[in-house]
């Protein structure tokens, strides 16, 4: 049975959690790198600064995050089409190992496909058969997992003259040798003593590698750096917010933005703003496209209270790829307040508005709002909402501003607004059809309620959002969905929409056969016709179970006349943490299944099959005993401060990490070792003594009993047929 009130977005409310993020250790590597040889193809040893720029032109290959420096996820190849992607199967699979989030999109290349995993483990394998050639493991140390807001992922590698560029979690930027996986160098691009992260995938443009980070929920300063590709020498480097305003700005950009923060929270702590995902690229203009994060902390009465707009935070910014330089910049959602960060998808496209040709660039923030810009000056070209939005009415076109209504205050009293802190859109990448002039958004659908932290302290290591972490947790099952948009930019209208039971659903795919594939956070992977049923609908083709949910957005290619669409499967990030219910209600590969993350290859006529999964017994009994319920209360308040972040909000875990209920360990004498000394800390649980106290963990204890007796009784009033779907047991 699952629970009538959905206690979801606390998440991004909380500090470190419990368990650390830590399920499994770090895959040990290969005892030798090549396996076996490549294909003896034009490889990446031919990638250079004009390929890159042609990548549009070659879609037998995908040589970049976005397909090309557009980043429109848009391939022209068209033998898998509308008429018969029924006939579609799998070609191969190939096992990563790992039971937490992947996210990576899949480089494809002279035949050789390289994509990431958990923990920045990097995978090249046959695209054609998907034997293994090399598999690299940067050792990510585990004590890194609590650093990372949401989950262990990566989005994937960079590939350039004969490299493969990779960033790791623990913030560094390897250099590997695409023939081989052996290292050719390496930089730490971060201070690895802060709770700095990497997740995105790399770009490389102009002969310099481009890398951002994150870790603002945590309390640190963000920019982007620029690293020679050849050398793995730093070229320059752009903070996106101010740091002392004692000392001297690092760019008259910054000089310019001081002005707009108040007090010294802000820069005593980090400020936010980190680049984390998205980054586009125009040749012509010579201007490279960056989006940043939120603030640090969230609430703004705290990291700034004499008011002002912070830049530039949840912003548009138009850099130099050469030097770095400032050229234009828009903000999205000024004096940020919500987490509603502007490092979504970025995308260029020619358009033509009011019957004239433009240059713009499109993005759909987590906001709610879907922006066209001028991309050569950064002008508002317009704006609408793309989900329902009710922290603002609309965005003014003469300031650019968006017009906030009374819901987004919440310094006095919690508000719920949408979007919620996971966005109307998140890192899961749209993409566009240039035939039919729309643009596919995996949107979410989440209500949030928003809270000041009464008496805010920082809590260097943990959550620093200030936001209560006692809000958000009642939010109705009927208020968090998920939908695919066919979005068309021209009118701001939606042409078709697809409805899904749950948020959290995967990148998208636009192809000229007439489709786009999307994978599910129910577990499925699908092509949709592109134009829609005609009725606003969307119209499925293909649907195919994965085994576990998709985040990840798909890539395409052609070897030996046959197209491939390739995706990873592999539950997780942020919602998948802590869905709970919601997670597992309709994702059998979470909630039912073991979730084994894998590479799925389909072509026409595969006849390949996913390898059976693993069920979990979920099943729990009552603990004796009576409880104090001011204990449980303590308990509860302690265990939404330090622990729900990672193993689920109202102690029902999402399905990727061990559900405290039916943990054998957290019922016995090893919990303190665990939590307290840190006895697991290779495998990514933090030792949580330097900010939680015995008594609070034995509180916590007090209250994952009582959720565990609920859950016990729940079982056993559930019908003998019924399936049940708490968390599993056992092992950002």
């Amino acid at each position: 049975m699952m629970r009538a009130q959905f206690a979801l977005l606390l998440l991004l409310s909380l500090p470190l959690g419990l368990g650390g993020c830590g399920d499994d250790e770090p895959i040990e590597p290969a005892a030798a790198p090549t396996r076996i040889a490549p294909p003896a193809m034009p490889g990446v040893e031919a990638i250079d600064d004009a390929r890159l720029v042609a990548a549009a032109s070659e879609p037998q290959s995908w040589l970049t995050y976005g397909g090309s420096y557009a980043e429109q996820r848009w391939s022209t190849l068209e033998k898998i089409n509308a008429g018969n992607v029924a006939q579609l199967g799998l070609a191969f699979s190939y096992d990563t190992h790992t039971t937490r989030g992947l996210e990576a999109t899949p480089i494809v290349v002279g035949g050789v496909l390289y994509t990431t995993g958990s923990w920045s483990i990097v995978y090249a394998v046959d695209a054609k058969t998907g034997k293994e050639i090399w598999r690299y493991d940067p050792k990510v140390p585990g004590e890194t997992g609590p650093k990372a807001c949401c989950d262990v992922v990566n989005r994937g590698v960079a590939a350039y003259k004969g490299k493969i560029i990779v960033g790791t979690l623990d913030g560094r930027v390897v250099a590997l040798d695409a023939k081989t996986g052996i290292p050719i160098w390496e930089k730490v691009t971060v201070d690895q003593t802060k709770p700095y992260t990497i997740t995105m995938a790399p770009r490389v443009i102009k002969g310099n590698v481009i890398i951002g980070n994150g870790g603002a929920e945590l309390g640190v300063r963000g920019y982007v750096s620029a690293y020679d590709a050849e050398t793995g020498e730093l070229v320059w480097r752009f903070y996106t917010v101010p740091g002392d305003p004692a000392q001297p700005q690092e760019n008259p950009a910054l000089d310019k933005a001081l002005p707009t923060w108040t007090g010294d929270t802000f820069y005593k702590i980090g400020g936010g703003g980190t680049v984390w995902d998205a980054i586009a690229f125009d040749p012509e203009l010579d201007l490279m496209y960056v989006g940043t994060g939120n603030g640090s902390p969230w609430a703004r009465k705290i990291r700034s209270p004499g008011g002002g707009d912070n830049l530039y935070l949840s912003s548009i910014l138009a850099l130099r790829p050469d030097t770095g330089e400032l050229v234009w910049h828009y903000q999205t959602t000024p004096a940020d307040n919500w987490d509603y960060t502007a490092v979504q998808h970025i995308m260029l496209a020619d358009l033509t508005l009011d019957g004239q040709p433009r240059k713009v660039l499109m993005q759909a923030p987590k906001n709610g709002f879907f922006y066209v810009l001028d991309r050569a000056t950064g002008e508002l070209l317009s704006a609408k909402n793309y989900v329902e939005v009710t922290w603002a009415t609309h965005v003014d076109m003469k300031t650019g501003r968006p017009v906030e209504t009374p819901l987004a205050n919440y310094d006095a009293a919690t508000q719920t607004i949408k979007p919620s802190p996971l966005g109307g859109h998140n890192w899961q990448p749209m993409s566009f059809n240039p035939k039919l002039g729309l643009v596919y958004i995996p949107a979410n659908d989440i209500a949030w309620a928003f809270g000041l932290e009464k008496n805010f302290v920082y809590r260097p290591g943990g959550w620093n959002n200030g936001n209560d972490p006692t809000t958000g947790d009642a939010i109705p099952r009927k208020d968090v969905s998920g939908r695919l948009i066919a979005w068309d930019p021209v009118k701001q209208e939606k042409r078709w929409e697809q409805p899904y039971p749950q948020p959290w659903n995967g990148g998208t795919l636009a192809t000229a056969g007439g489709l786009v594939f999307q994978g599910t956070a129910h577990g499925t992977f699908a092509a949709y016709d592109a134009a829609g049923d005609g009725s606003g609908h969307g119209k499925v083709l293909w649907e195919v179970p994965a085994g576990t949910g998709v985040m990840a957005g798909p890539s395409t290619y052609e070897i030996d006349g046959e197209q491939y669409v390739a995706v990873m499967a592999g539950w997780g990030g942020a919602f998948g943490l802590v869905g709970g219910d919601a997670s597992q209600a309709a994702n059998e590969g979470a909630g039912s299944n073991k979730n084994d993350g894998r590479l799925l290859v389909f072509k026409l006529g595969g006849t390949a099959q996913i390898p059976a999964l693993e069920k979990l017994n979920r099943e729990v009994e009552a603990i004796a005993g009576e409880l104090d319920p001011a204990r449980v209360k303590a308990g509860n308040f302690a265990y939404h401060r330090w622990c729900a972040f990672c193993h689920g909000v109202g102690a029902q875990s999402g399905g990727v990490l061990p559900d405290l209920r039916t943990s054998q360990l957290f019922f016995s004498d090893a919990l303190t070792p665990i939590v307290m000394q840190g006895q697991l800390l290779a495998k990514g649980m933090p030792n949580l003594s330097k900010w939680m106290t015995q008594q609070e963990l034995d509180d916590v204890r007090v209250y994952i009993t009582a959720k565990r007796n609920a859950l016990a009784a729940e079982q056993a009033a559930a019908p003998a047929s019924a399936a049940v779907a708490p968390s599993a047991p056992g092992g950002n």
